[in-house]
């Protein structure tokens, strides 16, 4: 059983009285088939319509497969009437006139100014694009259209809709030619510039479209994707971008015509502070590796270095920089030690000192309660669970007792 589609010939009709003809049920869920209905189905690259049926919410509504029919989705199992009042969600259904009608609009647009054909399209609640077949199209053309594509807007002209036979639409000017198939085809033409075959929703005058505005382009292989906001769309999108523009410039103290060389000197300044502050982070490094041998347990002629650092004092980077200051010392070998979200270990030896760091890092793990490490007889290391400095301190401990018994 399917149902006449009345949005085909007015998509401004919102409320509508119908009779359910058929009801499908999955799960605790149930779908109403009407004898005719305005909700426009998901279909052709355009989202669903959502609404009411006697106040209960239509969430989703889509196409049956076997015969066509309109399924109106409802949260409920619960609709046991046969006559019913239907509402359609006004805003939702004006954005999606709005930005389809503008997609026809700027693929046109395209076409004129770069001969760039639309082989994709997709509307959802957040985004419109379109996929161009051409990835070559350089920021002036782009302009160009979206120039054109608004000078259609403002010129408010009419929108017709009709129906003609495939034989008919091959005698006309169609920006497409759909697949052959059986039927009549519905023609969206803005008038004496876009004539095109779709089953979407749209505006009588393409002034309502209100602006078109590209924000974004994405070249993939051979296309090139074109994101574009429509309308009430456009207008958001202006809104957040102005309120960030205003707060950068308020931040930055500059006008919004600086923002970008403000934001560029920054980053540069940012870029040469940070290579300062990483050589002042080696020299510290250079000089607590200094302090740290002085301080050293020696066994024999071996300096036995062990330290454990919270997590504030030194990262995992760092750790291993103050290792290989330590290990270009002769005969050191350095235990060390992080506590912090994930603890860490780093047993290191230079070349002359004795010692197999391999050995000594998994007992030590088994007390951080991991066994996640290995290394070679020169350099260990391996990570555990969060923990505090005294767990990480014995497990230092053991493989300070194990090294020991190495050396004698």
């Amino acid at each position: 059983m399917t149902s006449q589609r009345l949005y085909y010939q007015n998509a401004y009709t919102t409320r509508f009285e119908a009779t359910i003809v058929e009801r499908v049920r999955d799960e605790d869920q149930t779908a109403v088939i009407l004898d005719h209905t305005y909700f426009y189905p998901t279909s052709g690259g355009q989202p669903h319509d959502m609404g009411t049926l006697n106040n209960i919410a239509v969430h989703n509504v889509t196409i049956r497969e076997k015969d066509a029919a309109v399924l109106h989705w409802l949260d409920t199992t619960d609709l046991w009437q046969n006559e019913v009042s239907g509402h359609v969600n006004w805003a939702r259904r004006f954005d999606h006139m709005q930005q389809h009608t503008g997609q026809h609009i700027l693929s046109q647009a395209f076409i004129q100014v770069a001969q760039a054909e639309t082989v994709g399209f997709h509307l959802s609640d957040n985004t419109l694009t379109i996929d161009l077949h051409s990835s070559q199209l350089n920021p002036n053309q782009v302009e160009e259209a979206e120039y054109l594509a608004n000078q259609i807007i403002w010129q408010n002209r009419p929108v017709h809709i009709r129906s003609v036979t495939m034989a008919q639409a091959k005698e006309l000017p169609l920006r497409k030619l759909p697949p052959v198939r059986q039927g009549n085809l519905r023609l969206i033409e803005i008038d004496k510039f876009d004539l095109s075959a779709c089953g979407g929703t749209h505006v009588r005058h393409s002034g309502e479209v209100g602006i078109i505005k590209i924000v974004k382009l994405e070249r993939q292989n051979n296309q090139l994707r074109v994101e574009f906001a429509c309308g009430q769309r456009a207008l958001n999108d202006y809104r957040l971008k102005n309120s960030i523009v205003n707060q950068l410039s308020a931040e930055l103290t500059t006008g919004a015509d600086e923002i970008v060389t403000s934001v560029q000197r920054s980053k540069e300044e940012n870029k040469e502070n940070r290579r300062r502050l990483k050589k002042q982070q080696e020299q510290l490094l250079f000089f607590e590796a200094k302090t740290l041998i002085e301080q050293a347990k020696m066994v024999g002629k071996t300096a036995v270095v062990t330290r454990v650092f919270g997590e504030d004092e030194i990262d995992p980077g760092q750790m291993r920089v103050l290792g290989n200051h330590l290990t270009q010392n002769d005969h050191v070998v350095a235990l060390l030690g992080l506590a912090a979200n994930k603890s860490q270990l780093l047993f290191c030896r230079s070349n002359d000192a004795p010692g197999e760091m391999n050995q000594l890092i998994k007992p030590a793990l088994q007390i951080l309660g991991s066994a996640a490490g290995g290394g070679s007889a020169v350099m260990a290391q391996g990570g555990g669970p969060g923990t505090d400095q005294e767990r990480v301190q014995q497990a230092i401990d053991k493989a300070e007792r194990l090294l020991i018994g190495q050396i004698r």
